[in-house]
């Protein structure tokens, strides 16, 4: 009888389709709140309100606050990021939005900035992408 080498077969392949974020990876709400906060206070802190630069002001501030959430290693995640800046006249506003989404893994995060001549709402979606 003679010896026969028998070649190792490789593990079977893992599953990568993920359904799921890991724990550490899922979108959090309160970080993203933090996020956007610091955002707010660095594009509008001493700044008065002008109806011809708020477009640009809007634009920078969601780029600004896109472009953190995805630094923050949030992988698989859209973001969908909406900047409301208004003139401050003592009157009130209400905002709402409604989304269809997976209560598990999405998830939104806003903050106001409010001083004597502007007030800015912003908000930002995460959405896993599956």
């Amino acid at each position: 009888m003679a010896d026969v080498e028998v070649a190792e077969q490789p593990p079977p392949p893992s599953n990568t389709y993920v359904i799921r974020p890991n724990f550490q990876h899922k979108f959090r709400p309160v970080i993203v709140k933090e996020c956007i906060h610091t955002v707010l206070n660095e594009h509008l802190d001493g700044k008065s309100y002008d109806a011809e630069e708020i477009m640009d002001w809007t634009k920078n501030i969601a780029d600004d606050i896109k472009k953190r959430l995805k630094d923050m290693g949030y992988e698989r995640y859209k973001f969908i990021v909406q900047v409301a800046i208004g003139e401050q006249r003592g009157e009130g506003v209400k905002m709402g939005a409604r989304c269809f989404w997976d209560s598990d893994t999405d998830n939104y995060a806003q903050d106001i900035y409010m001083n004597d001549s502007l007030f800015c709402v912003a908000a930002a979606f995460g959405v896993f992408y599956y």
